[in-house]
């Protein structure tokens, strides 16, 4: 097994996303993590996405959806799902309604109470944040995301070509001149979106008329912005994904199945963290019968994981709360 060097990953990244299966002590991770890199001397953003509000729990105060100070160099922010929904149908009702006739705006409204019950309405709201938060990243030097990296991660990578699609048939039945072509033409996968801020680009918006400019814009700059998070993704010297697992049959085998997903996706895996690792002074039946289930499920992760970075923590005696809690599980990854 190869060591997980967690101290030069803190020390280099800018962008870490911490990982895993419930329950087997991700947030705590990526709270311990947090904390040791803000200790280094960084200024450290720590983010969730869960809204069961865990990062609350892990260090023992409210924190909520906004930037909370939590330690000398370290913020907090849990991101409210609903909030996040609420927040971009309001930008969408806005934005619409400049374009839409007195009569059309009954429906505008219908259209948009349907979508805040829609399926995966919350979670492009995440996303939608979570790219917002990458792009201000020159306001920290190191943003830790707790979150689920099978779920989040690989749809924020789609979904410069899922807009495409999606943003060429709207333009499609609803535009009113032949200008919007143009942006047509900047809303395919695989094009250097970056090149979209240069001076040609800006004049072919510029010659758009205002309301195929009031339309197109902010699409543009939406793919854009994913576009963007994609390549810091995966960018191994920008970003690191990390797994939290535990030496059990399921753990193991979601932490397989995401691993593969995230190299499909061309997302470099730093390495795994193996949690609540039987302690040696264990001793008794129990623990005996125990730690032999638990040797072989490590062999299990040996021979599924063998290619990635590895570190071993502890079963401890008491729950993490606090940042004493915290410091010390801290210095235990380091």
């Amino acid at each position: 097994m190869s060591a997980l060097d967690t101290t030069t990953l803190l020390d280099q990244r800018r962008l870490l996303m911490v990982g895993g299966k419930g329950g087997v002590g991700k947030t705590t991770t990526a709270a311990a993590l947090a904390l040791a890199a803000a200790e280094r001397g960084r200024r450290v953003l720590l983010v969730s996405t869960d809204p069961a509000h865990s990062l609350s729990d892990a260090f023992d105060r409210e924190i909520g959806d906004r930037e909370t100070a939590l330690a000398p160099n370290l913020f907090g922010l849990e991101i409210d799902p609903d909030h996040e929904v609420d927040a971009h149908l309001d930008t969408v009702r806005a934005r619409m309604a400049r374009f839409a006739a007195p009569d059309q705006r009954p429906e505008l409204e219908r259209q948009l109470r349907l979508s805040r019950q829609s399926p995966g309405a919350q979670e492009a709201a995440l996303l939608e944040r979570i790219t917002t938060l990458m792009d201000q990243d020159d306001r920290y030097d190191l943003m830790v995301f707790d979150t689920a990296p099978t779920g989040h991660t690989l749809r924020l990578l789609s979904l410069p070509e899922v807009m495409a699609a999606w943003t060429e048939g709207l333009l499609r039945q609803n535009r009113r001149s032949e200008e919007l072509g143009k942006v047509l033409s900047h809303l395919t996968p695989g094009r250097d979106v970056d090149s979209l801020t240069d001076e040609p680009e800006q004049r072919e918006l510029a010659d758009l008329d205002d309301r195929a400019r009031g339309l197109a814009a902010p699409l543009l700059e939406r793919q854009r912005r994913f576009h963007r998070a994609r390549r810091r993704l995966q960018d191994a010297t920008h970003s690191a994904f990390l797994f939290v697992l535990t030496p059990e049959k399921l753990p193991i085998l979601e932490t397989e199945r995401a691993v593969a997903s995230l190299a499909d996706a061309g997302i470099p895996v730093a390495g795994a963290i193996v949690n609540r690792v039987l302690p040696d002074e264990a001793e008794g039946a129990f623990f005996r019968a125990r730690r032999e289930r638990e040797q072989r499920h490590l062999a299990d992760i040996e021979t599924r994981l063998g290619a990635l970075p590895r570190h071993h923590l502890p079963l401890l005696a008491d729950d993490i709360q606090g940042l004493a809690a915290l410091e010390a599980f801290a210095a235990r990854l380091l």
